[in-house]
Parts: structure tokens; sequence; C-alpha cells
């Protein structure tokens, strides 16, 4: 989780909400690494778990990843968590909960739907401070960009907290 933190805040320095995510499979090698492209690429199926699980499905020519565990410092969203169901994805580790927009526990959790057709391990809260600190310093420093660019002069800094 710590060299996924290093790539997302890499990421968020890019304009891109820090997020990163890593394919690993059943022996413990990293087969597809992803991270939030929406800005970049103008892409809206820019997450960063369906980049690491594009790439991981290209690399190993297959779209069933039962033996594969997906890490990521956020928890997927309900787009996300549908891919990953329907990859057949073997465990989902996260760092950060969503209770706004979570699809693992957050406001819904689809690897344990009765719909779902698959149902997968989810495990939540990995660093979950870090993670979460992480992101709040990012929207926190984009608010005040956003702030600074509709003022036209340079806000004031945020108090410490």
């Amino acid at each position: 989780m710590q060299r996924l933190l290093r790539h997302a805040e890499l990421v968020g320095h890019q304009g891109e909400i820090p997020v990163a995510a890593v394919m690993v499979d059943g022996q413990g090698r990293a087969v597809g690494w992803g991270s939030n492209r929406r800005e970049r690429d103008q892409q809206p199926l820019g997450h960063a778990e369906l980049v690491a699980l594009q790439q991981a499905a290209r690399l190993r020519g297959d779209w069933r990843f039962n033996d594969c565990t997906l890490l990521v410092t956020l928890e997927p969203c309900p787009m996300c968590a549908g891919a990953l169901v329907q990859a057949r994805v073997g465990r989902v580790v996260f760092g950060a909960s969503d209770p706004k927009r979570g699809g693992l526990g957050g406001v819904l959790d689809l690897s344990t739907s009765p719909s779902a057709h698959h149902h997968m391990q989810v495990v939540g809260g990995v660093e979950a401070k870090l993670c979460a600190d992480q992101l709040e310093r990012w929207f926190k420093q984009r608010r005040q960009q956003q702030r600074e660019q509709r003022s036209g002069r340079p806000a004031a800094p945020a108090p410490a907290g």
C-alpha cells in the first residue's frame, strides 16, 4: 500500500484524484498497474482499478482473475466494483473507505449482492488513515486553487489541522 500511495501522490501532482491500484496474481507478481487517468485521457472510464484490470487482461491474455488480488488506495466505486465482479477478481484490498460512493461496503456492497454471479473477498481499511489523509490533502489543495482562480488572487492558506 505504501508503494501505491507514492504512485497516487505523483498522479495527484498531475491533476488527477490521487488513486492508484495494482493487480497481483496468485504468485504475488504485479500483472497490472493503474492510476486515475480521467483528466489526462479525458476518459470517464479512466479509474485506477479499470486501468489496472485492462493492463492485467492484456498481459495475461485472459479476462478472468479468480486467483488475483486487486490492491487500491480507495474503495472502488460501483462502476469499478461491478467490473471487478465481472472479471471474477478473487480478492480486493483497499485503503480508505468511501461512505459516499463506495461500491464494496460504502453505499452498497456489490461483492455480496444476490445479483452478483461471483462473490469476492474484500478487505478494507489497510493503511486507511494514510490513504484518507492523502485524499483529504489533495481535495483541500484543489479547493484552494479553485478559490484562487475565481478571485484572481492567492487565497489565504487553510488552517493546519
